[in-house]
């Protein structure tokens, strides 16, 4: 286990500059805000079960006004005796004397599926999969009139009827039911069936010893021997749309989530309904704690390998004295890698692929708005120098979201903006109150139907954070239900629930770096919120969580916004 302490002086030498508090040591000194990070281990030696406490691994530098901060919990009062300004707003790093900012990051939307154009004008769907232990991308593509999924772990594309045959779905008629039964999406699907059944692949063993053949060789030295079978069941399960879970080889949700991205296809290609990669539903922010706690487990894993290393290296040889793991930890290591990240604002992480640069900034100080504006700052990862109007300009979805003028001249505009003041960033949320709230209200499980029964138009497909959870036959129900539920304090205020009538398709989100922001609840087309509510809020009698337990205010995210009617007056009701 690993606990971050508070903030503490690391030399023992009291000087003059011991009556400051540490912050401020650490501003007049050049030194960096941090605390020490320990861990309890345990570990045999010989036939002894030896376990250590408190042990030092390395130190992390601590956010101003952050829970582990000094400042925190502490009247205005006793912030200035501490010699801070008590409207200081925090959210920065003192990084050897520095102070330093964080960006927000932004960036596309994990685990959803995106259909757009290529180059060709050809479209196409394409999943970035994306959980603890894998990323991966998958990519839907037609060619000639037929559909072929596009891996990296294949030699080439592979028609997609093979891969649904490879899930076990052998028949044609339960493949065109989970892609749809309406005439012209039949008709655009038929080639692929067609395609099939000229390679001679009726079942889910042919189809996964043709898949075997197309795989790219993975051996791993050591690792036991499998089959082209084994692999190619091996890739369909782990490999391709990681983030939807196949238990024992129970390939249901995946096929119908393929199927759904094929119909996605078919739908845009007629009318040309691709998605926006600029709409802001589609983007997540990332705030300095994801950041660092890449950082950090990237540090970390660092950290136990060259343990491993030192530890294989010196156990074999016969020696007198006996192995001390706490002689070889070396502290520095953790310690100068974030410091460094931070001073530098450069981001490179091996094990993830990530390599950012200007990730952090020095904290401008030229007036209070300035310094708070920092902290509000988005960086975009598209690259500066290219002469792109798109990511460039003000999206309507940005409405209410991003402040519209805000942002500097020259090569950054557009990329780098600003959050508008009312604005709330989600962060991660417990997903199984929500899954048992779901299938209360009536989501069934798709392993309980049939490819008749999902192609029915009442059957709506419910996802949550991009995963498939379930089906729902009344869908209005279900999300005003939800809706409910979340204003009278049942479940989070952040989570959001929108439907997508084209798609038949209910989401749910309760993931991090979404944007949110308040709106007052309309009811028979009067506010909710009445004079009495102000002037309570006004006198201290009420505060803002107050409005958000008795159901007078409600947060709505980017995608929640578009189900809603929103009017910017009270006398706009009406119309």
């Amino acid at each position: 286990m690993a606990i971050i302490h508070l903030p503490m002086m690391t030399s023992n030498v009291r000087t003059f500059h011991s009556l400051f508090p540490l912050f401020l040591q650490c501003r007049l000194r050049d030194m960096t805000y941090s605390a020490p990070i320990t861990v309890d281990i345990e570990y045999t030696r010989g036939s002894q079960r030896i376990i250590r406490n408190a042990l030092p691994i390395g130190r992390m530098p601590i956010m101003l006004r952050s829970s582990n901060c000094v400042l925190t919990g502490k009247t205005p009062m006793e912030v200035s005796k501490l010699n801070e300004c008590p409207l200081d707003p925090g959210g920065y790093f003192i990084v050897k004397g520095q102070e330093k900012v964080i960006l927000i990051q932004e960036q596309l939307s994990k685990n959803r599926i995106i259909v757009e154009q290529d180059r060709k004008g050809a479209v196409g769907a394409s999943v970035t999969s994306s959980t603890h232990e894998k990323k991966s991308r998958t990519n839907m593509i037609v060619k000639q009139g037929r559909f072929y999924l596009k891996h990296n772990t294949l030699s080439e594309d592979a028609p997609i009827a093979i891969i649904f045959k490879g899930m076990g779905v052998e028949s044609d008629q339960e493949i065109v039911q989970m892609i749809g039964t309406e005439e012209h999406v039949m008709a655009s699907f038929a080639p692929s069936l067609e395609e099939c059944q000229k390679a001679q692949i009726f079942t889910q063993t042919q189809a996964l010893r043709y898949l075997g053949n197309k795989v790219r060789r993975q051996r791993m030295w050591g690792g036991p021997k499998k089959t082209k079978m084994e692999e190619a069941r091996e890739l369909l399960a782990s490999l391709i749309l990681t983030h939807v879970p196949v238990k024992e080889f129970n390939f249901r949700a995946k096929c119908i989530y393929l199927a759904v991205m094929v119909r996605r296809v078919i739908l845009a290609q007629g009318a040309n309904k691709v998605d926006d990669r600029d709409y802001y539903g589609n983007k997540r922010l990332e705030l300095a704690g994801q950041l660092l706690s890449l950082l950090f487990e990237d540090l970390f894993k660092k950290f136990n390998s060259e343990l491993k290393k030192i530890a294989d290296q010196i156990i074999p040889k016969q020696r007198a004295a006996q192995f001390d793991v706490v002689k070889h930890m070396r502290q520095d290591q953790i310690t100068n890698g974030m410091v460094n990240a931070i001073s530098t604002g450069n981001w490179s992480l091996k094990r993830f692929k990530m390599d950012r640069q200007g990730v952090t900034q020095v904290l401008s100080r030229l007036s209070f708005i300035s310094a708070l504006g920092m902290m509000t700052r988005i960086s975009s990862q598209f690259e500066k120098t290219r002469k792109v109007s798109g990511p460039r300009s003000l999206q309507p979805s940005q409405w209410g979201m991003l402040c519209p003028s805000d942002t500097p001249e020259g090569e950054a505009c557009g990329l780098v903006k600003n959050l508008a003041l009312m604005t709330h960033i989600t962060t991660d949320m417990e997903d199984g109150p929500i899954i048992k709230l779901a299938f209360n209200l009536g989501v069934e499980d798709v392993n309980l139907l049939c490819g008749e029964e999902l192609s029915y138009p009442s059957v709506f497909l419910v996802f949550l954070n991009g995963n498939i959870l379930g089906v729902i036959r009344d869908n209005y129900k279900l999300i005003n239900t939800f809706r409910l539920m979340r204003r009278a304090g049942f479940i989070n205020e952040f989570v959001s629930i929108s439907t997508n009538l084209t798609d038949r398709c209910v989401y749910i989100s309760s993931d991090g770096g979404r944007l949110c922001r308040p709106y007052i609840i309309v009811k028979r087309g009067q506010p909710t919120v009445k004079n009495k509510h102000i002037e309570d809020l006004s006198q201290g009698y009420r505060t803002f969580e107050d409005f958000l337990h008795e159901g007078l205010v409600e947060y709505l995210d980017v995608n929640e916004e578009n189900d809603c009617h929103i009017a910017l007056y009270e006398h706009m009701i009406s119309k």
